[in-house]
């Protein structure tokens, strides 16, 4: 038995993207349907819609959600009809060999619904990052919904699926960032503002935004940056080094995902310090570094796969922090949209407009 419910996809490269019918399976075993309450706009969807992951057409897109969970399949213990969900895409196996020395949040096997989700003439759909939550209703494999505390707003609880989480665990999980230590952010829309967060909530005493824009500068001291920078008047490396008593800074987080900024973040950090790249590369870009400097500056040079989180464990506690007002995660929600406003909703995320515009349902 299937269901009807309207969803947005992305038929081919480039096209806009367009509000039309989805067939859903009910779950099968290990699966689980859930009605979704909120999705926001991440450019990772807009990378989809433009042909930067895959070419797997028609994408159901979608993918930072929390709902409620509808029905699941035969052997779903984990979660049940009535809990409140924050979906994720990274559902650890819990078999694997990163699994099995005890770090699931690099597992190599994490996985999806094995059923598809359809147009009503049949095509399959390929949901962004496993999940496809632009729809009212989406079927995700059981142990991509982690339960957290009903209390949140699904606006503001989506977003740890995807952007918040990726910035918030760059800058705690991969990055290492504790109390005292001064910290560089490079590029400060949802990513990087969630690692401005995560330095905050860690501690950190000296937290550098760097942007080109001074209206996400503005919004970067809301979540905790103490010092700003406009890149385009000042140049980043010689700024963030004046900031930290001409050292660099102990953890510089670049939330882009661009040669140039990486090697920016690369000289800006202090002797033996840590550079998490936690933006996003397309695949024709390359980077280029005198290896000497690679040996002389030594330290740490890292990549942050969703901010090395594992859902089971961060997303309720950082519902939790949020509920206690220590961490606004709704200062991240610039605007509340439709099924079919999401077109402009990529326009406006082009233009820096927005840090997360949030369909609601």
């Amino acid at each position: 038995m299937t269901i009807s419910v309207q969803g947005v996809i992305s038929r081919a490269k480039g096209e806009p993207v367009e509000v039309t019918t989805i067939l859903v399976p009910e779950p099968g075993p290990g699966e689980a349907l859930v009605t979704v309450q909120a999705c926001g706009v991440c450019h990772t969807d807009l990378h989809y819609r433009e042909g930067g992951i895959g070419n797997d057409y028609p994408y159901l897109l979608g993918h930072e959600a929390a709902g409620v969970v509808d029905a699941v399949g035969p052997g779903v213990t984990d979660v049940a009809p009535g809990d409140f969900v924050i979906l994720n895409w990274r559902a650890v196996c819990g078999h694997c060999r990163a699994c099995r020395r005890g770090e699931p949040w690099y597992c190599f096997s994490t996985h999806n619904a094995t059923q598809k989700m359809t147009l009503e003439d049949g095509t399959a759909l390929s949901p962004a990052l496993g999940i496809g939550a632009f729809i009212e209703k989406t079927l995700v494999a059981a142990g991509q919904c982690t339960k957290v505390d009903p209390a949140i707003p699904a606006a503001t609880a989506g977003l740890l699926g995807c952007g918040v989480m990726a910035g918030i665990g760059a800058a705690i999980n991969t990055g290492g960032v504790t109390r005292g230590k001064s910290v560089a952010v490079i590029g400060c829309g949802g990513v990087g503002d969630g690692a401005i967060a995560g330095a905050y909530l860690a501690g950190a005493h000296t937290i550098i935004a760097v942007d080109v824009d001074d209206r996400k500068l503005a919004w970067a001291k809301d979540f905790g940056a103490t010092h700003v920078i406009n890149s385009r008047n000042t140049d980043p490396v010689a700024g963030i080094q004046e900031l930290t008593g001409g050292n660099g800074a102990d953890v510089v987080i670049e939330a882009l995902g661009r040669p140039e900024t990486y090697k920016q973040a690369f000289y800006a950090r202090d002797l033996a310090g840590t550079v998490v790249l936690v933006g996003v590369p397309t695949p024709e870009m390359t980077l280029e570094l005198p290896l000497l400097d690679v040996f002389g500056r030594g330290g740490a040079l890292k990549s942050s796969w969703y901010g090395d989180c594992l859902p089971s464990r961060d997303f309720p506690m950082l519902v939790d922090l949020h509920l206690q007002g220590r961490l606004p995660l709704d200062k991240f929600v610039s605007e509340t949209i439709g099924l079919g406003d999401i077109e402009e909703a990529f326009a406006k995320m082009g233009r820096g407009e927005v840090l997360r515009s949030v369909v609601t349902l």
